[in-house]
């Protein structure tokens, strides 16, 4: 594992002063005042109705109207996005094919999987965050492994009365929802299974179902908790989730060194001019700010829209932040 961890924040750094030289130099014959000469095509790594694939069908509708050009959502689910990222990576870098991606995919792959084929800070340049918003920790009241269970501390006593009977659906393996729930199991010394799903819905899907036990949901888990068909029992983010102002945070429940969250985000080939990026992230912030998108976009989160700077000082924190966290719960390289 260390091979694959070393290089996390020392590379994120020393790449970031010669990409932007990069970009300057490209920058130099490059104009905005021809984007887009066609329809733009938003790459997600993920299935539809993900919380990503949501986010970005949301800013494709508003950048349609902005921009004047067909944006088009494609979905190349995959090994914890790492499909649809190696196809924006590989893309011609002219702004039309665009990755709408998440804190896994641009934080955690090259960590965890030996054959990734990018690097989040190498082959793919970062425009603007997106949203941002803790896990929601869920259950399923109906659930007859976990009746009973109200609060996280509940959840913790029962998993310790049954050591390695109870389990816990993700998106994937290396998904942050799955390195979330790890930490937890880490800080509370619990044994539960991982069940690894393909994407957040089938997750979500098999918790309904009682397959398994409890997820690190996404806010998109939000309906199914106010009906009443899932219970949240804590929220990963250092304060209460504006949504679910009723449901205690990981810090409340005992357990602080749990804390983690998530972003979804625009990004785009290495090498793409400096003028079209600034376009993209320009477009992103004004239609950010427009009433009616900001609403449907605090349904996956807060509006957190983070310049390309800004976003690649975040990646490159968000990746010493979880090579940390790997090395601390010990997973391996896959």
């Amino acid at each position: 594992m260390t091979h694959r961890v070393r290089e996390a924040g020392g590379l994120a750094r020393r790449s970031l002063f010669p990409a932007l030289g990069a970009l300057a130099v490209a920058g130099r014959n490059a104009s905005a005042d021809t984007y887009p000469g066609r329809p733009i095509r938003f790459i997600v790594g993920f299935p539809a109705g993900n919380s990503t694939d949501l986010t970005a069908r949301i800013v494709a509708e508003a950048l349609r109207v902005r921009l004047g050009q067909p944006v088009v959502v494609e979905n190349r689910p995959g090994a914890n996005g790492s499909l649809g990222a190696t196809a924006v990576a590989t893309a011609a870098p002219d702004g039309h094919t665009l990755l709408i991606s998440n804190a896994s995919t641009m934080t955690v792959n090259h960590l965890l999987y030996r054959e990734n084929r990018y690097h989040p800070l190498r082959d793919l340049l970062p425009i603007a965050t997106i949203t941002a918003s803790p896990f929601i920790i869920t259950i399923n009241p109906s659930n007859p492994r976990t009746r009973g269970v109200r609060t996280l501390q509940d959840f913790v006593a029962l998993s310790k009365a049954r050591p390695g009977t109870l389990s816990f659906g993700s998106p994937g393996n290396g998904n942050l929802g799955h390195l979330g729930f790890e930490l937890l199991n880490h800080s509370a010394g619990m044994q539960l299974l991982h069940v690894p799903y393909r994407g957040a819905a089938l997750a979500q899907n098999a918790l309904v179902a009682s397959e398994v036990d409890a997820c690190f949901d996404t806010p998109a888990a939000i309906p199914l908790v106010r009906s009443g068909v899932l219970a949240a029992i804590a929220c990963s983010g250092p304060e209460r989730w504006r949504d679910l102002p009723e449901v205690p945070t990981l810090v409340e429940s005992g357990y602080p060194d749990a804390v983690i969250t998530f972003w979804n985000a625009l990004v785009a080939p290495a090498n793409t001019p400096p003028p079209i990026v600034q376009a993209l992230y320009q477009a992103v912030e004004a239609v950010s700010r427009e009433p009616a998108t900001r609403q449907l976009l605090m349904s996956q989160g807060e509006v957190v829209v983070l310049d390309p700077v800004g976003f690649r000082e975040r990646i490159a924190g968000d990746i010493d932040k979880n090579a940390m966290l790997i090395r601390r719960i010990g997973l391996e390289a896959q």
